[in-house]
């Protein structure tokens, strides 16, 4: 058995209670390490607590594991339980169809255990979540790489009235252009996240060069950074005001507020932003 466990977004006591007896009868266990981290996860004893207190070992699972060697898991889990864990929700914003796919192709029974997304916990903020359209991600830009891909995308979602939940970019294990060109060991770049600040500088940037005024600095906007851990910080406002908010350690994401709707405005008005955010 394969099990696909989603963990939350807090701290490892956000497991399901379904989800912890799959880990606890489980022989192995692996942990998606590159898409998403829980809040404290940043820290050096992030993993330990997670060992602790399933009383196991896990083992990391970044990209190029579960992108180009996820078979040997899948294999493993022909004669035992597997447990695969993944932060949020396993078909939350990055879903794991693939390994569904390459597990039942081999027989492999698979049991997905659900938790909390941030695609359902910006919620909190009060904008209710079926007016929201299409979800856009936000990459980082470089000097030659430079898409927009998500203009259009907000664009339908405003035209429509609806919110834009923006995903910023996560870089974890991101080979260096240089080693990819030399072959040999791949050398990684260092961690980055994307800040609230940076993917507000980037929207920004398009607008200016698209110009057909889909949003603009006046725009209202709800930044969100450690959703669901104790420390999470909300802030409305627009987006010029954003721009300048400290929303402190990563991860970050950004909502584009659409048409709204009197009670969504009020609980707006408790995040609302001030010069001391």
């Amino acid at each position: 058995m394969l099990y696909i466990i989603g963990l939350g977004l807090g701290d490892e006591r956000d497991i399901t209670l379904r989800g912890l007896e799959a880990v606890k009868k489980s022989q192995k266990i692996y942990m998606e390490a590159y898409t998403s981290l829980l809040s404290f996860g940043l820290s050096s004893d992030g993993l330990s607590n997670l060992e602790k207190f399933y009383g196991k070992p896990i083992t990391l699972a970044d990209r190029e594991m579960v992108e180009e060697k996820a078979g040997s898991m899948i294999e493993e889990a022909i004669d035992n339980d597997i447990a695969f864990l993944v932060v949020g929700d396993p078909f939350g914003a990055t879903t794991h169809s693939d390994l569904v796919v390459r597990a039942k192709k081999l027989g492999v029974d698979v049991e997905v255990v659900h938790n909390a997304s941030v695609m359902n916990a910006v919620g909190i903020c009060g904008l209710q979540l079926y007016h929201y359209g299409e979800t856009v991600s936000i990459p980082f830009f470089t000097e030659s790489w430079r898409p927009d891909s998500f203009y259009e995308k907000i664009k339908k979602n405003r035209a429509l009235g609806l919110h834009t939940l923006c995903l910023l970019d996560i870089r974890v294990k991101e080979p260096t252009f240089e080693s990819l060109c030399r072959g040999g060991k791949k050398q990684y770049e260092p961690p980055r996240y994307m800040s609230v600040n940076t993917a507000i500088e980037q929207l920004l940037e398009v607008e200016q060069k698209r110009g057909d005024s889909v949003y603009g600095e006046e725009t209202e906007c709800v930044g969100f950074a450690r959703l669901g851990a104790e420390d999470q910080k909300i802030v409305s406002g627009t987006m010029k005001q954003l721009e300048s908010v400290d929303f402190g350690a990563p991860l970050h994401c950004l909502v584009i507020v659409g048409k709204t709707h009197p009670v969504e405005e009020e609980m707006l008005e408790f995040y609302k932003y001030n010069a001391a955010s």
